[in-house]
């Protein structure tokens, strides 16, 4: 069932991408992630954030209520979202970069098990999408606190992540992940902080042990600095469920930049911020991806490159290379649009011997295009015609060159120079 929803929803929220739209997000986890602050950026970018929150306060959720207020630290200004449940805020021993947290109130074990955890999602009052997405998210947390547990995924009860106030968390990062309409989400490495945090059962080391389940696989460490929890599992679980891609700022044209603040002071600004705008092959940019090989024959590396380009990569080229202890090699470039990039990887790691890989993200100036057809005496020819920059070309359709070489007996050459005759 985790599986399930998981595919989903990265199908739903990763994979929708649109011919020549890539509008990206993109998340700066240098001060970790948290729910309420992956949340309260996300609001940033809205264009209405006061009814925004009114459409976030009509989920239903019992007991809760969102209130966002402007918050400055550090000189940077930023939204705080606090969730309050029967009108307190709750402290769950991660959510709010705290280090101490007390459950003095019964409500707060209230909405703890799973089962009832997934009604209360499902019974909200938002689109289907955006609930699937929270499920899938809760899904994920509650699978990581199962293995910490030691415990079956049915049988583990929420009260260490604040149930009601994680909800809120969860459900509205996802609704306003669908507000803007992103087809992709890429973020840093996430800084986890360091130390210690108390929580129900006792001191725990950060990151949290739910945390750290979530974290396999991303690429996260502590820069020693920041004493204190700075990537909570709530956080660690819309980042495994939302990011596609870990890595430093991609190429892209910012339009909205939005900031979450934390409640906790630190010697830094403690916020998340996040970028909205447009990135991938719009914007002309493209991923280089190199690697040598001296120990494949030529039909294997004739194969593999065969493989690579039918998967819809932009290119592949190799050269002739000198490699290490004067063995001669070959050096292997393919360029891919960079939401291929996982993927060509998959494949070159498939079809060729090499044990690493070199990316290089490639900025490019391309002339605009179009395609028109003509009829000549010996047939129709399609012609490819560019331009900009203040030149402008004109090239016949190789295909169709051939086509009419091989029908009329004529040589390539032949055939171009009847065609241009004929304008004459």
């Amino acid at each position: 069932m985790l599986d399930y929803y998981a595919d989903m929803v990265y199908n739903q929220f990763n994979n929708t991408k649109r011919e020549n739209d890539m509008k990206t997000l993109f998340i700066d986890c240098g001060m970790g992630a948290a729910g309420d602050m992956l949340c309260s950026a996300l609001l940033e970018l809205t264009d209405n954030p006061e009814e925004v929150i009114k459409e976030m306060n009509s989920f239903g959720i019992p007991h809760t209520q969102y209130i966002a207020e402007k918050v400055s630290d550090c000189g940077i200004t930023g939204t705080h979202i606090s969730v309050k449940v029967h009108g307190e805020e709750e402290h769950e021993h991660h959510h709010e970069h705290e280090y101490e947290h007390h459950y003095e109130h019964e409500h707060h074990h209230e909405h703890s098990s799973l089962d009832c955890i997934k009604q209360i999602i499902k019974d909200a009052n938002a689109p289907d999408k955006v609930k699937d997405a929270a499920l899938a998210v809760f899904l994920k947390l509650a699978e990581a606190e199962s293995t910490v547990h030691g415990t079956e995924i049915d049988h583990i009860h929420f009260h260490e992540v604040g149930s009601l106030d994680a909800v809120a968390d969860i459900l509205g990062f996802c609704f306003l992940l669908d507000k803007t309409g992103v087809s992709r989400v890429v973020a840093t490495p996430v800084n986890t902080g360091k130390g210690t945090v108390k929580c129900a059962h006792g001191i725990l080391p950060v990151p949290a042990p739910a945390t750290a389940v979530l974290l396999k696989g991303i690429p996260s460490y502590s820069d020693g600095v920041i004493d204190g929890e700075l990537c909570t599992p709530t956080g660690a679980a819309i980042l495994k469920t939302f990011v596609s891609e870990f890595s430093s700022m991609p190429l892209m044209v910012c339009e909205k930049i939005g900031y979450g603040m934390g409640s906790k002071r630190f010697e830094r600004a403690n916020c998340v911020r996040v970028m909205l705008g447009e990135s991938g092959t719009a914007d002309g940019a493209v991923t280089e991806l190199c690697f040598n090989v001296d120990d494949m024959t030529a039909e294997e590396i004739a194969f593999g490159t065969q493989m690579i380009l039918e998967s819809g990569v932009r290119d592949v080229f190799t050269e002739p290379v000198i490699m290490k202890k004067g063995r001669p090699g070959t050096l292997v470039t393919v360029l891919c649009d960079s939401g291929k990039t996982s993927e060509t990887v998959s494949l070159i790691f498939t079809h060729f011997s090499t044990l690493g890989i070199r990316e290089n993200i490639c900025r490019r100036y391309t002339l605009e295009r179009s395609v028109t057809e003509k009829e000549t005496p010996l047939g129709k020819v399609r012609v490819k015609e560019s331009q900009g920059y203040g030149v402008r070309k004109c090239k016949y359709e190789y295909e169709d060159i051939a086509a009419l070489a091989r029908q009329s007996g004529l040589s390539l050459g032949g055939v171009i120079n009847k065609i241009e005759r004929e304008k004459e």
